[in-house]
């Protein structure tokens, strides 16, 4: 039985089943940004990351990104939020991020100030209770909201795959859905989709931003 390849075997790997599926579908996976989400662990993996070529990092949760992004300023890193946003802290949140993957209501907007920001729209695929998200019929609208803030940028939409369905019918629905937006929004072409459980399957639908932890990472610290 082979052992764990370790962190920089598993980021390989990773990379290498993204090509795979890239190329199946006539894409590169020089189009694709593969974000690292590091929550839970200690800035030190972060900074092995970054030495094998990791730029993107994902974080979700205030309590521990702010910190975390403090102490790594001097890597030349792009952080990005990917957990669910609560009203109270998008302020904070927004000054030491770079691009927001859960934007998902209007209430929002006016927290997350006058800083430069890229965001994506999360959209709810399941309608299971807890899971954060703007609904189908409400994106529209979100983006109009968005494209009347001079600070953000809108990127494309993100979303979850729903739990025991076959992911990729999902994903093939939020890039339908992405069409319909750049009719309005052209420049909103990006797709924030796919986890270490389902990424090929995204990258297959025309994901642009995978957001990949434990499949890199490894488990999280068994004391968290």
């Amino acid at each position: 039985m082979s052992g764990d390849p370790g962190l920089a075997g598993r980021l390989e790997d990773v990379r290498a089943r993204v090509s795979d599926a890239a190329v199946s579908v006539g894409r590169s996976a020089n189009d694709i940004t593969l974000v690292v989400v590091t929550k839970f662990h200690t800035s030190d993996l972060v900074r092995e990351l970054h030495a094998l070529g990791v730029r993107d990092f994902g974080e979700s949760r205030h309590q521990e990104a702010e910190p975390k992004v403090a102490e790594l300023a001097d890597l030349s890193a792009t952080w990005h939020f990917v957990g669910q946003l609560q009203s109270n802290k998008a302020r904070q949140i927004a000054r030491y991020i770079d691009v927001l993957h859960s934007l998902d209501r209007d209430s929002l907007l006016k927290p997350l100030g006058d800083v430069p920001l890229d965001v994506f729209i999360e959209v709810d695929l399941s309608s299971q209770p807890g899971r954060g998200g703007a609904q189908p019929r409400d994106v529209p609208s979100l983006a109009e909201s968005v494209g009347a803030q001079p600070s953000l940028r809108l990127l494309g939409l993100m979303a979850v795959a729903p739990l025991g369905q076959p992911p990729r019918g999902s994903f093939a629905t939020l890039k339908a859905l992405s069409l319909t937006l750049q009719q309005r929004f052209p420049g909103a072409s990006a797709l924030s989709m796919g986890m270490s459980g389902d990424f090929e399957e995204a990258v297959l639908e025309g994901a642009t931003h995978l957001r990949i932890g434990t499949a890199i990472t490894g488990n999280r610290p068994s004391s968290l």
